[in-house]
């Protein structure tokens, strides 16, 4: 969707068209001394031309109407022709569902286009129907399920017209599909905030789905990411958890030392540290251990951050022992 239109056999440039003869074209202003011009296509400098020329004016006609569609074709993400158009549409009074079928032709061309995103989202909110949008992001996702505009526009329709009923289905196929979809992990923590809710019965059941996914692929970031969310609703906080705490003593006595996991179990560490609730498996020599392996072996690139955690632990533990040892005195 640009200046390849310049091949269509059919085009009547807009200064030769007898209908158009009552306007004169405005060329684009690049000031006296333009950094860079831009080459525009003769195409689009004709169509651009005859735009400014009616924008202008605000003229309101089909014809002003039919012009920003080749507006469009030549630059889909041009936010005042979108927004002109839609004063038109209004002001014309013209078939809005028509103008949904219009939108989601150019949707599909142009998927990662906030603008016609956006345009979209004005019709459903004029027409108050929102029957199609679930299947249009639907289909968007299909073809890219990390399509932001596409999940916005989804968040948007569902929580303005209460479209929850089935989305964890949809959520639950796309995390089959991909197990690392971040978006789709992010629809459902989504869809729990929004929907059903953080109930201890919907926490726990949460905790099982997430530990039974990172089981399957543990070097996962986007599943354990979610674990933490999901545990933030747990009032027994990330270490209070025994299925959780169980997982995680297993995956690493099995050898698993993926990051996140051992991430995991410092923050679990810093957690016991802070409440105070210190014990032989979760204290602070523990943390420093797991943080020198990260540094060293396990996640050299953020070799810093660790060491600098590592730190920190040990000059929690230098206030631990001396509080220890001012009790005992």
């Amino acid at each position: 969707m640009s200046d390849s239109g310049d091949s269509d056999i059919a085009w009547t440039f807009y200064k030769d068209r007898p209908e158009w003869s009552d306007i004169t074209p405005v060329p684009e202003d690049d000031g006296p001394t333009p950094v860079v011009v831009i080459a525009h296509s003769e195409k689009f400098e004709d169509v651009y031309n005859y735009f400014r020329a009616v924008l202008q004016k605000n003229e309101i006609s089909e014809r002003a109407l039919h012009l920003t569609k080749d507006a469009v074709e030549l630059n889909p993400a041009n936010y005042t022709v979108w927004q002109y158009r839609r004063d038109l549409l209004k002001e014309l009074g013209a078939d809005l569902r028509s103008e949904l079928d219009y939108v989601e032709s150019v949707i599909k061309q142009s998927p990662k286009n906030y603008q016609v995103w956006h345009h979209r989202r004005v019709l459903v909110e004029w027409l108050q129907d929102s029957s199609l949008e679930l299947e249009l992001t639907g289909d968007a996702l299909l073809q890219d399920p990390k399509n932001y505009h596409a999940w916005q526009h989804r968040q948007w329709a569902m929580k303005t017209f209460g479209l929850f009923e089935n989305e964890m289905d949809f959520v639950d196929n796309l995390i089959t599909d991909d197990v690392r979809n971040n978006s789709a992990w992010n629809q459902r923590y989504f869809v729990m905030n929004n929907h059903l809710g953080w109930s201890d019965l919907n926490v726990q059941k949460e905790i099982c789905y997430t530990l039974e996914k990172i089981k399957f692929v543990k070097n996962n970031e986007s599943a354990w990411n979610y674990l933490r969310g999901v545990l933030l609703h747990d009032k027994r906080g990330l270490g209070g958890n025994a299925v959780v705490l169980s997982c995680c003593e297993e995956l690493y006595k099995n050898r698993c030392r993926s990051p996140y996991l051992m991430g995991f179990i410092i923050d679990i560490c810093d957690e016991a540290i802070k409440k105070g609730e210190t014990n032989s498996i979760y204290c602070a020599d523990r943390a420093i251990e797991l943080c020198q392996a990260l540094a060293t072996k396990y996640d050299k690139i953020r070799s810093k951050y660790w060491n600098y955690l590592s730190e920190n632990f040990k000059k929690a533990k230098y206030i631990e022992n001396g509080s220890a040892n001012n009790i005992h005195v």
